[in-house]
This record gives C-alpha cells, structure tokens and sequence, in this order.
C-alpha cells in the first residue's frame, strides 16, 4: 500500500466512481466529497462492479461545492487532491451566472482549501469545452495552447468549464504558494457506467440505442472512462505534469452516425445506420426545444483533438475510439438500461 491519502471530489459520478476505482486498485487511502451521503451504498455497488470489493480504504465526508463547510476536514492530511466534480445543467439555466459561478467558485474553494491544508498537487478535470470553442472552423488539431473564446455565443456550460479553469490558473499564479495544479480536458467522456445515474454523454448513447429515429449532423471526438481516469492518476503523480493541462481524447472525431452504428452494433439493435435529420428540422425544433438550441451553432463542425501531449510525456495509451463506444452499449446492457 502506498499509504499516501488522496481526495476525490465527485466521487458518485461517471468519471469519479473510476477515479476512485483506479486509485484504490493502485493501493492509495481515498477519501470522497459527496452532497449526500445516503449515496455511499451506491457507491460502493459502482466500486464493486469494477472489481474493487468490500475496500475499506474509502472514506465518504460530506462537502458541497458551493459552501465552505467541510473543505478543510476534507483536504487535511492528504497528499494530492483530485478535483472531478463541476456543476452540470439538466435543463436550459435562467442565467449562465447560474452556471458559471459554481463552477467558478467552486474550482477555487478545492484550490485554497488544498494550499491551506499543503497538499502537494490538484489535478482538476476540466474539458475540451475550456479549448475549442468559439473559433473558426479549422483542418488544424487542437492542442493545449488553445483557449476557448468565451465572448463567443456558446452555451453556458462551455463558459463555465473555460472560465473555471482560467480562475484556477490565475489563482495559483497569484496565490497558489507551493501548491501545484495540473489539468485534464477530456473530450466526450464515454465507456462503461458504473450506475444507472447516466452521465450526459452516456445518456446520449442510450438515447442513439433506444430512442432516436435519426441523428443531427453532428460530430464528437471520444475517449474512454477508464482512460480518462488513467491520465488523472498519470498527472497526480508524474513531476512533469505540474503546471500543465492535458487533452484526453482518442483518435478521429466521428459523426452522430457513426457513433450511432457503433453503439447499435454492439447491442445488436437494427437498424444500425440511422438517417440524418434535417438541418432545418434541428433548427426549426430549438424555437420551443431548450436541447437542440444548443446544437444549431454546431451543425457540420468537426473539430479534430490531439493528445499527443499527454502520450509523449505521460506515456499514456488510450483504447480507441470503437473499443469505448462498444464498452458504452454493452455496459449499459449489462445494467439494464438496454433491451
């Protein structure tokens, strides 16, 4: 055992119950921030179905992004801090304020209670939303150099991930002391749920497998949970990954459709290759429909991701592409979210 104790923030989520997974495997004392800690059973059956049983190296405590309360019992004695948790919308916000400052002020709590406490390194999973948006339409790859333009017309969320993540390095240039920060931007976060409580990329898979007669002309860039996990625990620990931000994305990006016919193949679900739906139709439906508003903007825009970054200095090698989406479909089988 390490014996080295790490904090995980969000720990209930997609990306946190692997985080957690991975770093109890790997023989780290790992405790949880969670809003509600009546969850722990769920948890620990999330734990469980990624092979990590009946662990007692799992502390939940109970700490809200948007309150003080708890950061400083949370963050006492630990060596790193993983930061996944960040607000994310069910439904259209009134204001993107209601969005943008939890994830604000909420990456900046994580941050001073960990420099208060000496802890040595946060990693913050931030999201390729905090680097691509808002500019022209590109051949080029998107690195770690680039920054989202959040005077642009996007969505509040995408703000909200660009704008908490400039927050964190404006704070640990200012204030940071001898604490270090690195980051990780992954792109669509697919893979295997742990539970039923369906992130909103996993969501959308169900939704290509079970309920969507025709897909928009879309495109997304993937990468697997497990690998996403994998590169958090390579940039707690490597000392070139201080200071840096980290893409997490593998391969080509692929179009709706052809996400779509992954997903349905591995099921075994027909027809495979769903039709396009209608640019005018997409547009037509985000005057009533708050969900597809945020699509118009992104019809025919393929954005290619390179994470060449963390491969060279972090060693990282991620499965591909079709092995995480055909992991999403049968994963969500197993669950019983699929027929």
């Amino acid at each position: 055992m390490t014996n080295y104790q790490v904090l995980v923030t969000g720990g209930t989520g997609f990306l946190g119950t692997h985080v957690i997974a991975q770093l109890l495997t790997s023989g780290y004392d790992v405790r949880t921030t969670v809003r509600d800690l009546e969850r722990e059973g769920e948890l620990r059956g999330a734990l469980s179905r990624a092979g990590v049983h009946g662990d007692m190296h799992l502390t939940l405590l109970r700490a809200d992004l948007s309150d003080d309360a708890g950061w400083s019992d949370a963050v006492a004695g630990t060596r790193y801090v993983v930061h996944v948790a960040s607000p994310f919308p069910p439904a259209m916000p009134d204001s993107d304020d209601d969005v943008i400052r939890p994830a604000r002020e909420g990456a900046l709590r994580v941050l001073r209670a960990s420099r208060d406490a000496g802890v040595e390194r946060v990693v913050m999973t931030s999201s390729f939303a905090a680097v691509g948006y808002g500019h022209p339409p590109t051949d080029e790859e998107f690195d770690e150099r680039t920054w989202t333009n959040v005077e642009a017309p996007l969505s509040a969320y995408i703000r909200s991930k660009a704008i908490a993540e400039r927050a964190a390095w404006d704070f640990m240039d200012a204030e940071g002391s001898e604490l270090e920060l690195a980051v990780v931007n992954p792109v669509g976060i697919f893979g295997p749920p742990l539970t039923v409580d369906l992130s909103a990329s996993v969501g959308l898979a169900h939704q290509m497998i079970t309920a969507m007669p025709a897909v928009p002309r879309l495109a997304t860039t993937v990468v697997d949970v497990r690998d996403a996990a994998d590169l958090h625990l390579r940039a707690m620990t490597n000392p070139a990954a201080a200071g840096e931000r980290f893409l997490a994305s593998t391969g080509e990006p692929l179009s709706f459709q052809e996400v779509a016919a992954v997903l349905r193949a591995a099921v075994g679900h027909e027809p495979v290759k769903l039709p396009i739906l209608p640019d005018e139709v997409v547009t037509e439906a985000a005057k009533t429909d708050p969900g597809m508003a945020g699509m118009v903007g992104e019809l025919g825009k393929v954005r290619r991701v390179s994470s060449n970054k963390a491969r060279s200095i972090l060693g990282w090698e991620p499965r591909s592409n079709t092995e995480a989406l055909q992991a999403t479909a049968r994963a969500l089988k197993d669950l019983g979210a699929v027929k």
